[in-house]
């Protein structure tokens, strides 16, 4: 089986078209969250990723915007996108948030996990090593992918030495793919990366293809028509910041 794993679109249509556009042959999608928030085009997402019929989690964005998690620990800045989403979704996408299951969960036997966080909480941010390394002690699953961070790659452990998942590329403009090989004994975090809103500087959409037959992960980096999509946030009168950001992946 092959999985398109997705997150972190964040209303970004312009970004999550041309990663499936672009994406390779896959048999299923797995969503690790975050699907609006920041970006200008919730509903337009929201049926996109409806059609897919895909494995979904929840994020603490999905959360806010459907009224599920009050604003307050949010920045000025969040807090404004996800109370303007709020008020642009339809009744119906708004009971399809508030619907969307807490991870993690394990879409595909015991060896599989996903969820939007951590395997602990589904709000923790698995940023350094010294995060992944507590989870990685912990979880069941050999391979847990997750969301969150907006950064592409992850960690794992092979006979008790920690290691960072970070993949290599060549260009910072044009579409690359990265792959790596599991290995058989390895217990994994992946985070295939932000669609919608990376933040490890580069601004192209990133998503992974997770071959189970093959037992590898490939890391992508799409590019797509930023401008786009910072034209719709600044006419929508969310934040300039949301839009600039886009371009500085970060």
């Amino acid at each position: 089986m092959r999985v398109l794993v997705i997150s972190d679109i964040h209303a970004n249509l312009d970004a999550l078209e041309a990663v499936l556009a672009a994406a390779p042959p896959h048999d299923t999608v797995w969503n690790l969250g975050d699907s609006v928030g920041y970006g200008a085009s919730p509903n337009e997402v929201i049926e996109a990723i409806r059609a897919l019929g895909v494995v979904f989690v929840r994020g603490n964005h999905d959360r806010a915007c459907c009224g599920l998690l009050p604003l307050d620990d949010f920045n000025p800045i969040a807090s404004r996108a996800a109370q303007w989403t709020q008020e642009t979704l339809t009744p119906e996408h708004t009971t399809w948030l508030q619907a969307l299951a807490h991870g993690p969960l394990s879409p595909n036997g015991p060896t599989v996990s996903v969820m939007h966080g951590s395997p602990a909480d589904e709000d923790e941010y698995l940023i350094s090593m010294r995060d992944a390394w507590g989870p990685l002690q912990t979880v069941e699953a050999q391979f847990n992918f997750f969301g969150h961070t907006h950064i592409q790659g992850g960690f794992f452990i092979d006979g008790g030495v920690l290691f960072k998942l970070a993949p290599a590329y060549k260009t910072r403009n044009g579409a690359e793919i990265c792959e790596i090989k599991l290995k058989k004994n390895g217990r994994y975090l992946i985070n295939p990366g932000s669609v919608g809103q990376p933040r490890d500087n580069d601004w192209r959409a990133a998503c992974a293809l997770y071959d189970e037959d093959r037992n590898t992960i490939s890391f992508l980096r799409i590019p797509y028509d930023v401008r786009a999509a910072q034209i719709k946030i600044i006419r929508a009168g969310l934040p300039d910041r949301l839009a600039y950001r886009l371009r500085e992946g970060r």
